[in-house]
């Protein structure tokens, strides 16, 4: 049995406030006998006017914000699942990264997200992450104290073959953070996480982002842990707060006997035109 605990955040446009609210969670989540935090995507800032976030936008290496998060895992004894931030990534492009951090500030993992949420919604909002982001192109999955964890970000969870691969790589836990708009959330989100976590046979553990931001958007929240049978061990609703979930490591492996779907997978030939 492992307890994590999940950070459900309503991020700014500034930095600072942000990554104090990251570091308050790990000291509570030290308190409440935490192994890992999780948090959601975006979470040092959330801003969608490129221009201002620019200023504080950095590679990973310079990243003071990152720098200090390293500080907190190391003085906390706490490993970081953080969800997302945004880092340069050459070329006046960045990248949507995740990054694990271990207990002693080491970032052991990082992954950037692989699908650009591109959209015209009916609700009248438009986004094209493909102009200021570059994609990810690599699967990443970590031993951590929540067992096999694999990582992925957001948008990617409309993407089955993503979390197919996940499961071939026999994760026990796969986070899925997030900033979900309104519209999709209301209409996917519990849906496609609960999708994921079964046809994966593992822990789902999407943190979200919640309520109405500075830079104007408005998000889902609903940050959810899931079993392996796809049953909801937490859902956190529309309000910033911190939740703790003790994953069982006997139920991945009662549903894994119960239902052995990853064993039984057969290689699906790509079929031809007739």
């Amino acid at each position: 049995m492992t307890r994590i605990a999940v950070l459900q955040m309503c991020s700014g446009v500034d930095p600072d406030d942000n990554t104090d609210v990251i570091v308050d969670a790990l000291q509570r989540a030290a308190s409440g006998s935490a192994a890992m935090l999780f948090t959601p995507e975006m979470s040092i800032a959330l801003d969608s006017n490129r221009k201002r976030a620019s200023g504080s936008i950095t590679t990973e290496d310079n990243n003071p914000y990152i720098e200090r998060l390293r500080r907190a895992c190391s003085e906390t004894g706490v490993w970081l699942s953080l969800g997302s931030c945004a880092v340069l990534a050459g070329e006046q492009r960045w990248a949507n990264r995740a990054l694990v951090i271990d207990a002693s500030g080491r970032i052991c993992a990082r992954y950037d997200k692989m699908h650009m949420f591109d959209v015209d919604l009916a609700s009248g909002e438009s986004w094209r992450e493909s102009k200021t982001y570059r994609p990810g192109q690599d699967v990443v999955t970590i031993e951590t104290p929540a067992g096999h964890l694999g990582l992925s970000i957001c948008y990617d969870i409309r993407f089955p073959a993503l979390y197919q691969e996940l499961g071939r790589l026999s994760c026990d836990v796969i986070a899925i953070p997030a900033a979900f708009t309104v519209p999709t959330g209301q209409a996917h989100w519990h849906i496609l996480q609960r999708a994921r976590a079964i046809e994966s046979s593992c822990y789902v553990v999407a943190a979200a982002q919640a309520g109405s931001h500075a830079d104007g958007r408005r998000t889902y929240g609903h940050s959810l842990v899931i079993d392996p049978w796809g049953e909801v061990l937490l859902d956190m609703g529309d309000k910033p707060d911190i939740a703790f979930v003790d994953l069982d490591n006997a139920r991945l492996a009662e549903v894994r006997a119960q239902l052995p779907s990853l064993a039984n997978r057969r290689h699906i030939p790509q079929s031809s035109a007739q």
